[in-house]
């Protein structure tokens, strides 16, 4: 059995860049000589990937483990939710469709059905690689969701896993992001944010340097980095363009963080 070392990268909200960063390191930790998993408990697309083995996953982790050199697996999204309607899903565990549920039904008493299904493959992915890099969804901070959370919080205590949230500075409002989220967080769960990401920056970091100062004063957490804005683009669905990206595509994402994040503080924090 292999002794797993867990990251897990959470957001302060949608679409703030989770999905690019665990790419980018699914790649970055291969080129290093280390085995790689990508992993998301949960996610909810309309689109999807059919695995070799016909199961369905969602795209994002899909382009994660080819970032890293794998096949994508089912294990490494276990619990698709596909909507069918505003207050509706088609729940996939497992890869297979398992029946359709409305939002309610589903939050309040068949997710704690499906934690068990996110464990198993959280356990067979963790006794095949050296690294397992966990994402989350949308906010940890939403307390209508936090008691029935298996995205968030919940799979980084699960992992073991430190984590790094990141915010979108190109929309504005960064630093109440941060501060907010934190702020809304439990106090276990506040301690297992250990940095700070700022992503999709343009300009110059040394008008930005008072900023990080603050968060890191306010916080107490420190800032690990600031990602440059990038082209780069998770598909929704399957498609050619997906299956025909070029390594260097991801060669140069990985490249990118890696010139503007510490990796030798990530290695500490999950003991490589």
């Amino acid at each position: 059995m292999n002794a797993v070392h867990t990251l897990m990268i959470q957001g302060t909200g949608s679409d703030v860049g989770k999905s690019m960063v665990v790419t980018a390191l699914c790649r970055i930790f291969p080129q290093d000589g280390y085995s790689v998993s990508p992993f998301k408990s949960q996610n909810m697309a309309s689109n999807f990937f059919v695995t070799i083995g016909g199961g369905e996953m969602s795209c994002a982790q899909a382009v994660q483990a080819r970032a890293a050199g794998i096949e994508p697996d089912v294990d490494m999204n276990p619990v698709l939710l596909k909507p069918l309607a505003d207050t509706a899903s088609q729940v996939i565990v497992h890869g297979r469709p398992i029946g359709n549920m409305s939002a309610g039904d589903y939050h309040n008493d068949y997710v704690k059905t499906v934690w068990p299904a996110i464990q198993e493959s959280f356990d067979r992915l963790k006794d095949k690689y050296q690294i397992v890099v966990l994402e989350g969804a949308g906010s940890p901070a939403e307390v209508n969701l936090q008691e029935n959370d298996v995205v968030n919080m919940r799979a980084a205590h699960m992992a073991g896993a430190p984590v790094l949230l990141v915010a979108d500075i190109d929309k504005g409002g960064a630093l109440a992001s941060v501060v907010g989220t934190l702020e809304l967080l439990k106090p276990d769960d506040r301690k297992m944010v250990v940095g700070i990401i700022i992503n999709k920056f343009r300009g110059d970091c040394k008008l930005l340097q008072p900023a990080l100062d603050f968060l890191e004063g306010k916080t107490g957490i420190p800032v690990m980095g600031v990602i440059p804005y990038s082209n780069f683009i998770i598909p929704e669905q399957d498609s050619v363009n997906f299956r025909e990206r070029s390594e260097t595509a991801y060669d140069n994402l990985a490249q990118l963080v890696r010139e503007n994040i510490s990796m030798d503080h990530i290695y500490k924090l999950i003991g490589l």
